[in-house]
Parts: C-alpha cells; structure tokens; sequence
C-alpha cells in the first residue's frame, strides 16, 4: 500500500497513505452514491424530499470534482477504490424502498436511509480534514472542508424535511 511520494520534510507524514487510502474511498463511495441518490429520487413521495435528493445528486457531481483536485493539489492521480461502507448503506436503502413501497413510511424510511449515508459521509470528510491540516495541504484541507460543510447542511435540510413532512402525519 505504498502510496507515498516524497514525504520526508511533510508534516505527520505517517499519515500520508492513510489520507490517500481515505481519499480513493471517499471517491468511490460518492461515484457509487450518484446511482442511489437517482433511485431515492425516483422512490420519493414528497416533492421537497425528491427535490433534495435531485440537489444532493448535483451536488456530488461538484464534490468527484472537487475530490480530483485534492488528488492533484498533493500530486496524485484521482483513483478510485470501492467504497464498502458504502456498498452496505445503499444496499440498505434499496431493501427499505422494497419494503416501504407504497407506504406512508417510505419517505421516512428514505430520509433515514439518506441520513446513514451522510453521516458516514460527514465522518469519512473530517477525517480526512483532520489529515489534511496535520499534514498541512492547505489546499486539499479547503476543499474537504467545503464538502465537509455541504454534507452537514443535506443532514439538516433531510432532518428539516423528516420533522415537518415526512415524519408527521396531516
């Protein structure tokens, strides 16, 4: 697993393969989510429900982006690794569609669903922040932070949506 380039004057340089490691999965998990985030959409019932996951879905587009720039910005080539963590949470959250469809649980179901997902997501980017500022790549740390961000404000925009929609019966 020998990633490393020259890290000998780098900062906390025992964490360089682990942050790459890290990186090449993160990248895979949010190219293995583009799929899941169609078929939540598509599964959803509430409008504003299937309008956040359509948002979320763009929104990933930027983040693969802005993944490849963090590989560049440290001189690596963008590469992906299978994500298993992310494997298990969309093989969940198509068990529950099967199971809630056409049940007034079912955006509930995909709300928790979805939120499984971006908190595995929020974990995996402040490692990876936390890395990135012990290693000082400034510029990869700005660039994890601000997807950082963008995946705590879908967890609150779906908590929003679970709290005054789909959680409640009118």
């Amino acid at each position: 697993m020998k990633n490393q380039k020259d890290t000998g004057n780098m900062p906390n340089s025992h964490l360089h393969e682990l942050f790459v490691d890290e990186l090449r999965d993160v990248l895979g998990a949010e190219k293995q989510l583009l799929k899941g985030l169609k078929k939540m959409a598509d599964k959803a019932v509430n409008a504003n429900l299937k309008d956040a996951f359509t948002a979320h879905h763009a929104e990933t587009e930027e983040q693969i982006e802005r993944l490849k720039q963090v590989f560049t910005s440290i001189n690596l080539t963008a590469r992906a690794k299978k994500c298993k963590a992310m494997e298990g949470l969309l093989n969940e959250a198509e068990e529950i569609m099967d199971e809630f469809e056409g049940d007034d649980a079912l955006d509930a179901a995909l709300i928790a669903a979805a939120q499984k997902v971006e908190h595995y997501e929020i974990a995996s980017y402040g490692c990876l922040v936390t890395y990135a500022t012990l290693m000082e790549h400034n510029e990869a740390r700005e660039l994890l932070a601000m997807t950082l961000e963008q995946e705590k404000e879908t967890d609150s925009k779906l908590t929003d949506i679970a709290m005054s929609e789909a959680n409640v019966m009118t």
